[in-house]
């Protein structure tokens, strides 16, 4: 049996917390049943008491103290109901005194006089228990016409203290095979109320890498134990999603590498192999080379960068962020780009917004969202930005009036390596994780990113920051 168990804790705990509340039991019990056995003799020697105190009462001045005993035996018959009777008359003259009882249970003659001096002392009745003699004697002083007189009357309390007694004894052999039985029963049940734990234990040691659709058994009890099992359940569900995310974006990325790699290993195969190029066509193919380089390295860069925000890298170097002012000096940078496809970049909406963030990533967010919407607009369209601060947070919008997005493919525009058009994407050199990377710069910082779209209609992807308080204050955009 493992002492440092939980069972056998608990197990322990509850054997103690019986046998504590079987001790009191008994030992309130046994007193309990003394205080009222007591008791009844109190009232027995009362009654009594008062039979004599009326026939000292009602005795006549010329009674004799002969006449005064034959009535006491009379009507009471001491001997005969096992009491003692005691009258004495002042200064010490006895009047009577009973003989030995029938159960012999006690010697009328040895009976201390303690009670006597007690009793003359007091003037209310006194109830005393004589241990030597197994007596409770009750004294009362009585005043008559006749004189003052000191009756002890008592009963034996030998049957009182055999009944104690008897109980004591059943007390003694019944509480430690209760205990024994606490102990016993405490443990089954602690096991018994343990077994779903050890079916979730058993559930938990077969799950593995390869088994993650397996779940733990919910025991519908209502409690924590229930709330344990679901929210396990829960933390597994997100878990296997997670382990399934990180399979599917390790294929798609072995396979984007692969693409490139492919394609290089095949152009320094026929380098190699064909010793007649001419310098023309040379330049050619490592140029080839070099493109296809250049969109691996493009590729690195990115799972890098979705690596680091994986990492929580963007929450080290977090300062107040002007989102109008980074929306406009990004622009300014990427207007050439825009120029040489024939597109207008519309910048009058910009609004002073202030966030906490990173900068560097924040900027990351527009050139991302920029660069789809200038790639993804035909010549004559226009992108616009626009900031602002509402009763929700800051909001950055970027909207374009491009070819737009179907709406089967929304819900997947942000899963790393998706790519709407497959063969237009590998012609503008992306390879489908610049959403990826806004949704997790978005994640770190709180954000909600929103894509609204059809096609041939263009996109407007938004942005919901955290609530800041600013005063909003327009943003002067240079002229076009």
């Amino acid at each position: 049996m493992n002492h440092r168990s939980l069972a056998f804790r608990l197990g322990a705990w509850y054997t103690l917390l019986l046998s504590a509340t079987f001790v009191l039991v008994g030992t309130g019990t046994f007193y309990g049943l003394q205080h009222f056995l007591r008791s009844n003799l109190r009232d027995s020697l009362s009654r009594r008491s008062i039979q004599v105190e009326q026939i000292l009462m009602q005795a006549p001045l010329d009674a004799t103290n002969g006449s005064i005993a034959r009535e006491i035996d009379t009507r009471l018959a001491p001997e005969f109901n096992n009491r003692f009777i005691r009258v004495t008359r002042e200064p010490a003259t006895l009047i009577y005194r009973s003989g030995r009882p029938a159960n012999r249970s006690f010697d009328p003659s040895a009976v201390r006089a303690i009670a006597v001096m007690n009793a003359t002392a007091a003037s209310a009745p006194v109830t005393e228990v004589l241990g030597d003699q197994h007596l409770m004697i009750r004294t009362t002083l009585i005043d008559t016409i006749t004189g003052k007189y000191l009756l002890e009357l008592g009963t034996s309390i030998e049957s009182l203290q055999a009944t104690l007694d008897r109980l004591l004894d059943l007390l003694a052999l019944l509480l430690p095979v209760l205990i024994v039985c606490a102990a016993g029963g405490g443990y089954w049940l602690v096991s018994w109320a343990l077994r779903p734990v050890d079916r979730l234990s058993q559930t938990a040691e077969q799950m593995s890498l390869q088994n993650l659709a397996l779940r733990l058994p919910v025991v519908p009890s209502g409690d924590a134990l229930e709330r344990l099992s679901i929210s396990l359940n829960t933390m597994l569900g997100r878990l296997r999603d997670s382990v399934q995310t990180s399979r599917r974006f390790l294929a798609d990325a072995s396979h984007e590498l692969r693409t490139p790699l492919t394609v290089i290993k095949g152009e320094l195969q026929e380098l190699i192999h064909e010793s007649s190029l001419t310098k023309s066509e040379l330049r050619e193919r490592v140029g080839s080379v070099l493109e296809e380089v250049g969109r691996l390295e493009h590729l690195v860069s990115g799972l890098l960068v979705l690596s680091r925000l994986d990492a929580g890298e963007t929450q080290r170097d977090w300062a107040d962020v002007d989102l109008a002012e980074l929306a406009l000096s990004t622009a300014e940078q990427m207007r050439l780009m825009a120029e040489d496809r024939g597109i207008a970049i519309d910048l009058s909406a910009l609004r002073k917004t202030v966030i906490r963030g990173d900068q560097a990533r924040l900027k990351q967010i527009i050139v991302n969202l920029l660069d789809n919407a200038i790639r993804f607009t035909p010549p004559g369209g226009t992108v616009a930005l626009r900031t602002a601060a509402d009763d929700t947070g800051g909001v950055l919008e970027i909207s374009d009036t491009g070819i737009g997005i179907p709406s089967s493919s929304i819900p997947h525009v942000f899963d790393r390596f998706f790519r709407v058009d497959e063969g237009r994407s590998r012609e503008d050199g992306g390879a489908g994780l610049g959403l990826a990377i806004v949704k997790s710069i978005c994640s770190a910082h709180g954000a909600e990113i929103e894509v609204q779209s059809s096609p041939d209609c263009g996109s407007c992807f938004r942005v919901g920051f955290p609530r800041r308080s600013i005063a909003p204050a327009a943003v002067e955009a240079p002229a076009a």
